[in-house]
């Protein structure tokens, strides 16, 4: 191990370890790069969806009981066409609607999320407990939660976008550990 010199001198007035990226290359990453390549990043997208009014675009992953692991929400990220507002929720009902696969980001990966999904428009039912909410104008939107919301087993995340007759996209990243 190196003993560096904590004291600056004439020709180094200021020390650093790493001073020049070019010659000394360091990479910094967050968490969400290191579970990409390892396989366990997923992202949950809705695609672009016509919304009508009253209406909210809903998107839910659930973590099912006995899955062993947890969801980091890593970001939620999307766009809308009118003034929304964007909620995140503990909890939910999706009454109907599809079953959309989460897409694994290491691209050719085989392994698949353990999280359970639901997509539809509509209203969130049941009794979810808002734990997120931003209003949001037409454009684009992507809100970084780096992992600081967890969902464990047995638990579900839900997003809504709305309410309102808009064009919406709502995509949902996780990793799982």
């Amino acid at each position: 191990m190196n003993n560096y010199n904590i004291f600056n001198t004439e020709h180094n007035p200021i020390y650093m370890q790493q001073n020049n990226a070019y010659t000394s290359p360091g990479v910094i990453e967050g968490p969400e790069a290191d579970a990409a390549k390892n396989g366990i990043l997923y992202i949950l997208n809705t695609g672009s969806t016509s919304v009508g009014s009253g209406s909210s675009l809903l998107l839910q992953a659930t973590n099912p009981s006995g899955s062993g692991k947890k969801l980091y929400i890593s970001r939620i990220a999307g766009g809308t066409t009118a003034a929304a507002t964007l909620t995140v929720a503990s909890a939910g009902t999706i009454t109907g609607g599809t079953t959309p696969t989460p897409f694994n980001a290491l691209f050719g990966s085989s392994k698949t999320s353990i999280a359970t999904t639901k997509q539809n428009t509509g209203t969130l039912g049941g009794t979810p407990t808002t734990c997120f909410v931003t209003p949001l104008t037409a454009g684009l939107f992507d809100i970084a939660f780096a992992g600081s919301l967890i969902v464990q087993e047995n638990r579900t995340i839900s997003v809504t976008l709305g309410t309102g007759s808009l064009t919406g996209a709502i995509n949902l990243t996780w990793w799982e550990a």
